[in-house]
């Protein structure tokens, strides 16, 4: 099919970090070969996305932010299928090349050659212009906070249709990343116990896959009362307030799991909560670190405890995703009342709310808003 001319699109563009997000009316050019175009319906606001904007992971711009979405095919490049067209699809953050060392052996969130962590398309582009002729970048490759984008076809998932586009944007990152954190990175098996370490996002999605996988204890711990009461309808069996005295948080987390955990997922990306979460194994358990911390950022253990116990520190990188695979079991776990995933929508917000969400989550409140374009439920 003829890919349709350009298009304008509204989107929340970062001129600098620190600097507030604005909203433009940005030129998107049409897919080439091996792309498609997809018209956004939902998109997460990630913590990830914070991070960006307040300049933790490097000074990129101008980035129009935003790498968890989901939509609908509406145009597609030359070579590629289509049947695409119609379809609604979750967006892979990794962009993987599929053709270097890792890829070629089936780990794909270890992708060596992908552009999408420079944020730019695979030939080093992007298809995000001002109107004077300059480029915009998308986050990720992805840039969902916006109301349509171009993207490789391989990034681009199909999912089932029935599935609320709120939901299915989550799936693109803080699902997988939670849910493949403890199936695929820990790999928790039946009537295991768990602790989870910040009850974001993510660390529900953690919760959920730790409920999904069989687990005879799940503690969910956050300074938050609502996000407790919240990780209990996603199958937590306890609840820990965390209390200013981490030495006070660690024998309520020990007296929850009779003394240790055999796993800690820690999701908040904090050398205080990650020194936390390997404080409360037992021993042979295993500490997941699951949240991004900023560039450079250190924590210490004691050594000689980790190796007499035989514990484990693993790190888990976006739940050790393969988009094709993963992102349409999560969907159909969900829509058989396996993963419910709707307890992860805080709140359904317009484009221009984006601040907005970013105070509510420096605050530590809520879970994930979603974003939602013209035709979005």
């Amino acid at each position: 099919m003829t890919p349709r001319p350009q298009s304008t699109v509204r989107a929340a563009v970062l001129e600098a970090p620190g600097k507030p997000l604005r909203i433009e009316s940005l030129v998107l050019d049409p897919p080439s070969a091996g792309e498609v175009l997809v018209r956004l319906e939902a998109s997460g606001v990630c913590h990830s996305d914070l991070h960006q904007a307040e300049g933790d992971w490097g000074d990129a711009g101008p980035l129009v932010l935003g790498h968890e979405g989901a939509g609908v095919v509406e145009a597609v490049g030359e070579a590629v299928d289509d049947a695409l067209l119609g379809r609604r699809v979750v967006l892979n953050w990794m962009g993987p090349c599929g053709t270097c060392d890792a890829c070629g052996v089936g780990r794909e969130w270890e992708c060596a050659d992908t552009k999408a962590l420079g944020n730019r398309l695979p030939d080093g582009t992007t298809r995000l212009r001002r109107e004077d002729g300059t480029d915009v970048f998308p986050l990720l490759g992805l840039g969902t906070f916006a109301e349509a984008t171009v993207v490789p076809a391989t990034v681009a998932v199909p999912i089932r249709d029935d599935i609320d586009p709120a939901v299915a944007a989550l799936i693109g990152c803080c699902v997988s990343t939670g849910v493949g954190a403890v199936l695929k990175t820990a790999r928790l098996v039946p009537n295991s116990s768990a602790v989870v370490i910040g009850l974001g996002g993510v660390g529900l999605s953690i919760v959920m896959g730790a409920a999904f996988a069989g687990a005879s204890t799940i503690v969910a711990v956050d300074r938050s009362q609502e996000k407790l009461e919240r990780a209990a309808s996603a199958g937590a069996t306890t609840g820990v307030l965390a209390d200013e005295d981490d030495e006070r948080t660690l024998s309520a987390i020990r007296d929850a799991t009779d003394g240790g955990a055999e796993f800690a997922f820690e999701a908040i990306g904090l050398p205080r909560t990650i020194e936390l979460a390997i404080r409360t194994l037992s021993t042979g358990g295993s500490a997941v670190l699951v949240g991004m911390t900023a560039h450079g950022v250190r924590a210490s253990f004691d050594a000689f405890d980790v190796v007499d116990r035989s514990l484990r520190l693993l790190g888990s990188n976006y739940g050790f995703t393969i988009g094709a695979a993963d992102f349409p079991r999560y969907a159909d776990l969900h829509a058989e009342g396996r993963l419910p995933l709707d307890v992860l929508v805080e709140r359904r917000i317009e484009l221009s709310d984006v601040e907005e969400a970013f105070d509510a989550m420096r605050r530590g409140e809520g879970a994930r808003r979603v974003i939602l374009y013209s035709g979005g439920s």
